[in-house]
């Protein structure tokens, strides 16, 4: 699907992303429609610099709250610190969500370029991402 994202936003999840660097971040990412208007970052468990498991506890806790404040889930999102924003093997074989986007962050030479994709069967499709 087609998103717009805040650009508040992105500015918070540059600004995770480059605290936590060279580790990645991840955590979800809602709103209502096609808009992205809230970020609900979650620990990384695995604390990698290319890969991430998200910390279950926090899972329970972002799908709670985005319930009770009637937020969509929209988004997963991590951080590519060191490689560009694209889906690696990994992360496609772990896109077990074929309804929402995958979006990731890259701050690959200091680029903090943000893609979004879709993952069905294994398939990827880069999806449009505005910024607004």
């Amino acid at each position: 699907m087609d998103l717009k994202i805040k650009n508040e936003v992105v500015k918070k999840m540059i600004e995770l992303a480059q605290k936590d660097a060279p580790l990645e971040v991840c955590g979800y990412l809602g709103g209502k429609g096609n808009t992205i208007s809230e970020i609900f970052p979650v620990e990384n468990i695995d604390k990698s610099s290319i890969h991430y498991t998200m910390a279950p506890e926090d899972q329970f806790r972002v799908i709670k709250e985005a319930r009770k404040n009637s937020i969509d889930i929209l988004a997963v999102y991590h951080s590519h610190p060191e490689t560009p924003a694209r889906m690696s093997d990994e992360d496609i074989r772990l896109a077990y969500d074929k309804e929402i986007n995958y979006i990731i962050l890259s701050l690959f030479e200091n680029k903090n370029d943000i893609r979004s994709f879709s993952v069905k069967s294994g398939n990827v499709r880069e999806e449009k991402l505005e910024v607004i």
